[in-house]
């Protein structure tokens, strides 16, 4: 009975092994059903799609929104090849032929752009359309080992649908004149930057280098300091006089204008106080009246420079800033019920010229909004320069009906400022003109004339919208009465007044950026690029938005000027940009490299051969060394700058640079100074320590809360703009103070 038993269960279990054993096998069998048929799959649906390739993420996640499932678009985070950091890597023995390597930390992406383009049907490159987009998509297209005859660039003004899909179906080969140009400005770039760098490392200072637009740059602002620290003031003096025309009894202002037929000229008080009397005793009348009209004309929408140039005057923003806030507006933001789009056209232009259809669509928009008595019989068309490219149009919104006031919750602040400056730009220069009636009147009395002028606004125009900015402000004119030829006048007062004839002002960065553009210093692309440079270098320095040179700036322009002419002389440097155009036309680049090298390189012997080692210029405090009296120089190291005794190596005494800020401590009333931590982070803390423990990580203020009576302290946004807020962390007043502070940050972008 045992052994049946036994061979009944053993019987059971076999039967059970079995049962499973198929059903693994069935499971096996379906899991190579299921991969066979995925695998199936992929190998149906490889190829069906067609790869995009931008720089930005922010492009490629606008572009993806609209282009279709047929497509797939993925950035390239900027150029993915370049010349090696630490080496020439170009050589001069052959045709100056450039060594181009992967960038350092951008093998995740190349290989992810590989892989992509392996999986689909073919590739577009759609990177910006100018020179250094056209050199992007030219590397990418060397990686994945494309050819330049293939029809696989593509380029659009506009991050819009529109012109988007009507660049997918129109593909081009890569323009290798736009190549070759933008190959050409890099390795100029490079074999003035890594030559001249190193002789200056041996004779002035290790750390220094030259640029070959920078150094121009740097050349124009200190020619300015230099005008003005040579300047001379001169007195003169102006008289204004009040003025009541007997017919209708009416004031007006006159100021003298010509004294004997002579223009006016008064050159001291004593000469002022004579006119005054003859003056007084003089028996006036109307002389002459002129009426006119004048009619000013509206500016042109924005190119790259005076889009800096407004955005600088009206917005306070840099030209790095103003750069980096169009580009995210002409990237692509979200908005709420139309996905994301482009706000603005190709910020990266030099060009006034507007299409057909964005005349077309402004001048509908005018009509609509201020009537057609505000639109010019046709479309305002502008001139360009003669050195500008017109490669593309001038910048502008991609659609009107996106107002900056529908706008308004969906960009921040930045955004919207800029964009709403762009937009009323625009409109504006498709608008008719402001129109005046202007009076002039002479008012003679003896040997004396005196000059009132006066407009009055007809009609406002383009001014509806938009006034432009300047850099210095206009005189306005007074509303004059009706003033009749042959009127008696008499002169109610004299008003005598002193002044002095100021020297050229100080370059801004949006008047450097209009002086580098008159002179053909640079393109679009790289004005900000160039301010940035010259102040990370410390050859300029940036006080209330006035730039100066410092005595490093000083030092080596005059080092250039001496030793390697051409690299800062302006018309050099603007007819090399002319050469860079011939070359986007067709002209040989090695050769115009060539043309540039051979000069240059016997300045660089020269220099390596007869310059003499320079001793950088110190500054010098009135912070004696305690171990010596000596007057301690500022100097620079590795961790910032800090006191040292000139004496050295006789003495070696330093001490940390105290850095006062302005305001008083809280606690003791000493002095705050700026300190930094082990990290290098920056906190605030009292001058008396250790007999005062005051410290701060916000810069404190010498102001104090309206809610509770604690200190205010200065903090600074995303944006780097500066607010102001209580420092108890308890107090109601936490933000913003009470509301005024934050009126005061508007347009504090640096």
């Amino acid at each position: 009975m045992e052994q049946e038993t036994t061979k009944k269960t053993t019987t059971k279990k076999s039967t059970a092994a079995s049962a499973t054993a198929k059903k693994t096998a069935a499971k096996a069998g379906s899991k190579k059903t299921t991969k066979k048929t995925t695998a199936s799959k992929a190998k149906k649906t490889k190829g069906d799609h067609t790869l995009v390739i931008v720089e930005s993420p922010a492009k490629a996640h606008t572009i993806g929104k609209f282009v279709g499932k047929d497509y797939k678009v993925i950035a390239s985070q900027g150029h993915v090849r370049d010349l090696p950091a630490k080496q020439l890597g170009v050589d001069v023995e052959n045709g100056f032929t450039p060594k181009y390597v992967n960038l350092t930390g951008r093998s995740k992406i190349i290989t992810n752009i590989k892989a992509e383009a392996k999986e689909s049907k073919s590739v577009l490159l759609a990177t910006d359309p100018d020179r250094e987009g056209e050199a992007i998509s030219w590397h990418i297209a060397q990686v994945l080992g494309l050819s330049e005859n293939d029809p696989c660039r593509i380029e659009f003004n506009e991050i819009t649908e529109g012109a988007v899909k009507s660049a997918l179906s129109h593909p081009r080969t890569i323009d290798m004149g736009r190549v070759n140009a933008q190959q050409a400005r890099r390795i100029l770039d490079r074999l003035v930057g890594y030559q001249i760098s190193p002789i200056l490392w041996r004779k002035v200072k290790k750390g220094l280098s030259a640029g070959r637009v920078q150094s121009v740059a740097v050349k124009i602002i200190c020619e300015r300091d230099r005008e003005i620290e040579k300047f001379k003031p001169e007195e003169y003096w102006s008289i204004t006089g009040a003025f009541t025309e007997l017919l209708h009894n009416q004031q007006f202002l006159a100021k003298l204008e010509r004294i004997k037929g002579k223009k006016a000229a008064i050159h001291n008080e004593e000469e002022a106080k004579a006119l005054v009397e003859a003056a007084k005793g003089a028996a006036f009348t109307i002389a002459t009246v002129k009426k006119g009209q004048r009619m000013r004309r509206a500016q042109p929408p924005f190119t790259t420079s005076t889009m800096q140039q407004e955005a600088s005057r009206k917005l306070n923003m840099t030209p790095s800033v103003t750069m980096r806030v169009a580009q995210s507006l002409y990237e692509g933001v979200d908005i709420p019920g139309q996905g994301a789009v482009g706000l603005i056209t190709y910020i990266r232009t030099d060009s006034m010229r507007i299409s057909a259809e964005a005349a077309a669509e402004a001048r509908e928009y005018i009509a609509g909004r201020f009537g057609s008595n505000y639109l010019p019989a046709k479309p305002n068309v502008y001139r360009n320069r003669k050195s500008a490219q017109d490669a593309h149009e001038a910048i502008r919104p991609t659609s009107l009906q996106r107002t900056p006031q529908s706008l308004s919750g969906t960009l921040n602040r930045d955004q919207l400022r800029l964009y709403e400056l762009v937009y009323n730009r625009f409109v504006a220069s498709q608008m008719a003109p402001e129109v005046s009636d202007t009076v002039t009147a002479d008012i003679v009395g003896g040997d004396l004339t005196f000059r009132s002028t006066g407009s009055i606004v007809r009609f406002d125009g383009y001014r509806a919208i938009y006034t432009e900015g300047r850099d210095e402000e206009e005189e306005k004119d007074q509303r004059l009465p009706e003033l009749i030829e042959g009127t008696a006048c008499r002169m109610e007062k004299a008003d005598p007044k002193q002044h002095f004839t100021q020297p050229p002002p100080k370059y801004t960065e949006a008047t450097l950026v209009k002086a580098l553009e008159e002179r053909g210093i640079g393109r679009p692309s790289t004005y900000a690029t160039i301010i940035s440079t010259i102040l990370d270098r410390e050859y300029v320095e940036r006080q209330s938005r006035q730039l100066s040179a410092t005595p490093l700036g000083f030092l080596i322009t005059d080092i250039l000027e001496q030793y390697f002419t051409n690299i800062v002389d302006e018309e050099f440097t603007a007819g090399m940009e002319n050469t860079l155009d011939e070359i986007e036309e067709g002209e040989d680049w090695q050769q115009a490299v060539g043309a540039f090298y051979g000069p240059f390189k016997e300045s660089l012997d020269n220099a390596e051969k007869n310059m003499e080692r320079v001793k950088l210029p110190e500054e010098v405090t009135d912070e004696p060394c305690p171990n010596c009296g000596a007057m301690m120089v500022i100097k620079s190291g590795r961790f910032g700058k800090f006191l040292a005794c000139p004496n050295y190596p006789e003495c070696k005494t330093t001490k940390p640079l105290i850095e006062k800020t302005g305001t008083k401590c809280p606690k003791c009333g000493g002095d705050v100074v700026k300190k930094k931590s082990k990290k290098g982070k920056v906190f605030y803390g009292c001058a008396n320590y250790p007999n005062c423990d005051f410290v701060s990580w916000d810069m404190p203020l010498d102001e104090k809360c309206e809610k509770c009576g604690a200190y205010m302290v200065q903090r600074w946004g995303k944006n780097k703009r500066p607010y102001k807020q209580c420092s108890n962390p308890e107090c109601q007043n936490r933000v913003f103070g009470n509301g005024k502070e934050k009126k005061e940050t508007e347009g504090q972008d640096e």
